[in-house]
């Protein structure tokens, strides 16, 4: 009796473990992928920066002032839309992964069940065989 007890244990503390692998492993994938997402917008958001700064500093009289004017407002509105953008990205990689380890609770949760119902299964089938002889 106690070892099928701890055959039990044993079994059910391997199947968490190797849930909270699989959970852990999924959402270190998702904040990579987010990482990477956000690490690209700040590079770009600094590149065009410094060319624009670099096109301030040559800048000598009020015409360059005034197409620097429209340039700045062009560039706001750029750096702007490309951050809704890799926002929605990391929404939806944010999405995925939360889907991912959704699934991945279904599953454990399914097997639970079927470790649950295996053993009354047998019982009820040994009962019924014992209760025909």
């Amino acid at each position: 009796m106690t070892q099928q007890i701890n055959s039990q244990i044993f079994a059910f503390s391997k199947q968490l473990a190797d849930s909270a692998f699989k959970a852990q492993s999924l959402a270190l994938q998702g904040l990579e992928k987010v990482t990477e997402l956000q690490l690209a917008a700040l590079e770009k958001h600094a590149q065009v920066t410094s060319d624009f700064i670099s096109e301030v500093m040559e800048t000598r009289d009020a015409d360059g002032l005034r197409t620097l004017w429209e340039k700045g407002a062009n560039l706001g509105r750029q750096n702007a839309e490309r951050a809704v953008a890799v926002t929605q990205e990391i929404f939806a990689v944010t999405q995925k992964t939360a889907e991912s380890l959704g699934a991945l609770v279904q599953e454990q949760h399914q097997a639970a069940n079927d470790a649950v119902a295996a053993p009354v299964a047998a019982v009820k089938k040994a009962a019924a065989a014992v209760v025909t002889k």
